[in-house]
């Protein structure tokens, strides 16, 4: 069995990490894996964190199984935190949460789910994703026997988004009962997100239409606030009855290692979203059985506890501010170089972009260039980790960046 297979292609992400850590370049720089470090090329721990484990540490007298679907302590805060205490989809009961591991199990266990049920339109249920997207996504639907489509979003040569495409692929291509996934705030990889007029328009499409909005929130809290960044999800709630949130507590609490991540589905009644809960059940069980306990706790620790809250969110506001003031000194410093070599290219897009990656519009032989030659390390679609850019090493990059194009 084991003679027959072949080596897995390496993912083009975390694979990317490998290459770096086996380079013995002494100016390596890695941009590439989306990762807030600090200035000592590490994932801090929040003080938030350290104070809710050391709270839960004195607290805990055992280490049962959680349910199925989780702690009933964090998925209720998972969903305050989502749409407040006192939303009418909570106090009608429509809302169903399970606790995943990490934003990626959120969406595995959302696709399981969704395959056990054929369209009665199409012979396989299909979900749309952007192009581009996060690579991750074609992988995880594909695998749970999904049809994966993809819808225009990003237009290369003008840095935005192909709205008028967008919105007719979704009236005139996608069917009804077709998923289509939106990135909540911080498009992985562009940065660019609709306006508050475009969502409008999206969430209108989707009632009209009648495919089932999925949202992917790996980011809130990263553009410009825990609220502000729900906007688009919050338009969707309005216009239509059933919708899926996949969420991530990865980047704004600084829980990589911990996989903390939710999957809540939205119905019209309480009596369906029993049944969604029972068949999120039957697919969690089949796959781990129950999830990991103590990032969750920490978690609905912080969001539950006021104290730890409100240091958690200065934390999270400090990270925000420190990714915004990095796409300033990107493009600032882009600029300066671009001057000084002549170069009759225009960077101003990047101020556009949100969230903690710039897509900068380089092509894979200039991003293998960039790696091989002077060791900075992108994804191979152009996008950059601002978090890994400082004031020590933003030079070298501009300037290596503006060679690229003499």
């Amino acid at each position: 069995m084991f003679k027959s297979m072949i080596m897995a292609p390496p993912d083009p992400i975390l694979g990317l990490s490998k290459i770096y850590h086996s380079d013995t370049k002494k100016n390596k720089i890695n941009l590439g894996i989306g990762v807030y470090i600090e200035k000592f090329h590490a994932a801090p721990i929040l003080e938030s964190v350290k104070q809710a484990e050391d709270l839960l540490l004195k607290k805990e007298i055992s280490k049962n199984y959680l349910a199925i679907e989780g702690s009933n302590d964090f998925n209720n805060a998972n969903q305050t935190l989502l749409f407040g205490p006192n939303d009418s989809i909570i106090s009608k009961n429509r809302i169903r949460t399970v606790q995943a591991p990490g934003g990626t199990g959120a969406l595995r266990i959302a696709a399981e789910c969704i395959a056990k049920y054929d369209n009665t339109i199409n012979k396989k249920r299909r979900i749309w994703i952007s192009e581009p997207s996060w690579v991750n996504h074609k992988n995880i639907f594909f695998a749970a026997g999904l049809e994966v489509c993809t819808y225009p979003y990003y237009q290369k040569s003008t840095h935005s988004i192909e709205f008028d495409k967008l919105i007719d692929t979704f009236n005139n291509i996608v069917k009804p009962g077709d998923i289509v996934l939106l990135h909540g705030c911080c498009h992985n990889p562009t940065g660019m997100d609709p306006t508050i007029e475009q969502w409008k328009m999206l969430s209108e499409c989707a009632e009209k239409n009648r495919w089932i909005p999925l949202f992917d929130l790996a980011y809130q809290g990263f553009d410009n606030g825990l609220q502000e960044d729900l906007i688009g999800l919050h338009m969707f709630c309005k216009n239509n009855p059933e919708l899926i949130v996949c969420n991530s507590y990865s980047k704004n609490f600084g829980l990589y290692n911990e996989r903390v991540g939710a999957c809540t589905i939205i119905t019209e009644n309480n009596n369906h979203a029993d049944c969604v809960l029972s068949q999120l059940r039957a697919t969690i069980r089949a796959i781990y059985s129950n999830p990991p306990a103590h990032g969750a706790a920490i978690v609905s620790t912080i969001l539950q506890n006021k104290t730890l809250r409100f240091i958690w969110e200065k934390e999270l506001k400090n990270m925000r501010d420190h990714i915004k003031n990095m796409r300033k000194l990107l493009f600032n410093t882009l600029n300066k170089y671009k001057n000084s070599k002549v170069i009759n290219q225009d960077f101003s897009f990047i101020n556009n972009q949100k969230g903690m990656f710039a897509y900068i519009g380089l092509n894979s032989n200039q991003v293998i260039k960039l790696r091989e030659e002077l060791g900075i390390y992108l994804v191979d679609s152009g996008r950059l980790n601002l978090a890994g850019l400082s004031h020590k090493n933003i030079d070298y990059i501009c300037n290596a960046i503006c060679n690229l194009y003499i």
